[in-house]
């Protein structure tokens, strides 16, 4: 089965080699870099590339879109897009899609171990003991059993999270700007203050939408127990880091675990800089939470394996940003994917475009979302080059494509 050649892919980050393997495997020709790229370079490193791979730290804004000409496809090998631009990369017909729930399990399992190691103040007792002071103390260490933990977000990783500490003995409540079904004993709190007032460990698990940046600052630290403990393991710019600083320093809030950060070094061993730097009972991690083998590896078959599909097969099944379109192929078969604004007629048009080049068509799918509409169309044998043409100059067509058989 052919499609576009050469087929090119970017991988970027150092994401899980299985993604490397599966588009090999699918016949494209792999370029691996083990970090972020930006600006200039990153334009040039995508001069014909039709798919491009990233995680967290690449930043694919409008620029990028405007002029990667041959660029297909993005896929975010991690939870979050809103490091893309998904407006533009809709605008100029490029599909992208991510791992929404491949590393769920090694996010919440690094969230039991730091409300174990905080509650427990095992950070403070190993930087005695390397330090050679043998401190044997119980003071400030308490068993999870019968403690409150405030979950905000309850998503998926906040409603998986909220089993296991149940399992483990604690009190769950959680906090959720949508409706949401309470799993086992956890109560759902009907405002921030309710929840921040019941909770021994306050953990965040929100998204990256716009609307949460600077959610949690000076005004909800303040109402947090005193004694309490907090963790972000979701977006670096939602929390207020320098009044996190200041709650700590003060003792109001006795230990903290960030494993996110509102601007992030580009690639290992580049400079760190974080006002919580240096503090007893805080844990920070270089946004590991869901860098598992395990997780990574699901994660980079995955998110390989939809760009794989969309590249061969038009497929947008759980694409974050088109309509979701999913045929079989038939053999013999040229497969026409047309994007489109969504306007009453234009399927009537391909159509007719397709019958007056004598091209039956075998089957047909059309999903619209929003402001756009995904046509696929199956006809028999070779697609002309003019009927691909015709189609791209349609004043509602964003973009036109045919995969040959």
């Amino acid at each position: 089965m052919s499609t576009i050649t050469p087929r090119r892919a970017l991988l970027l980050e150092n994401i899980h080699p299985t993604a490397a393997e599966s588009l090999t495997a699918a016949g494209f020709e792999v370029e691996r870099v083990d970090r972020a790229l930006e600006g200039d370079e990153l334009l040039k490193r995508l001069d014909g590339v039709q798919v491009l791979g990233i995680r967290s730290g690449t930043q694919v804004r409008a620029d990028v879109f405007e002029h990667a000409d041959a660029l297909r496809a993005v896929g975010a090998f991690c939870i979050g897009t809103n490091q893309i631009d998904l407006r533009t990369a809709t605008a100029h017909g490029i599909a992208v899609f991510n791992a929404p729930f491949s590393n769920t399990r090694s996010v919440v399992e690094l969230a039991i171990a730091e409300i174990i190691s905080l509650t427990r103040r095992m950070t403070v007792h190993n930087e005695n003991m390397h330090a050679g002071h043998w401190v044997k103390s119980a003071k400030g260490s308490h068993e999870l059993r019968g403690r409150s933990l405030g979950i905000i977000g309850y998503g998926n990783i906040g409603s998986q999270l909220s089993v296991l500490a149940e399992a483990m003995g604690m009190r769950v409540f959680f906090f959720d700007t949508a409706d949401k079904l309470a799993l086992g004993n956890a109560q759902r709190s009907s405002t921030l203050d309710e929840l921040l007032g019941a909770s021994d460990v306050v953990t965040l698990h929100v998204d990256g939408r716009p609307g949460n940046s600077g959610l949690f600052g000076e005004e909800l630290f303040s109402r947090m127990r005193p004694g309490s403990i907090f963790l972000n393991l979701s977006r670096g710019f939602v929390v207020d880091q320098a009044a996190l600083r200041r709650h700590i320093d003060s003792g109001h809030i006795s230990g903290a675990a960030i494993d996110v950060f509102p601007s992030e070094p580009a690639g290992a061993g580049d400079p760190f800089v974080s006002d919580l730097r240096g503090l007893k009972n805080v844990i920070l991690t270089p946004h590991i939470a869901g860098s598992t083998e395990e997780a990574q590896q699901d994660i980079g078959t995955f998110v390989a394996g939809k760009l794989i599909a969309y590249m061969q097969a038009g497929t947008t099944a759980l694409s974050v940003n088109l309509p979701s379109v999913q045929m079989p192929r038939q053999p013999g078969s040229s497969r026409l994917l047309v994007l489109h604004r969504n306007q009453p007629g234009v399927l009537a048009r391909i159509d007719g475009l397709l019958a007056e080049h004598g091209l039956n068509i075998e089957q047909q799918v059309l999903s619209t979302t929003g402001a756009v509409g995904f046509a696929v169309t199956d006809v028999p044998g070779a697609v002309p080059t003019e009927v691909v043409e015709e189609l791209r100059q349609m004043p509602e067509v964003i973009r036109a494509h045919a995969l040959l058989p």
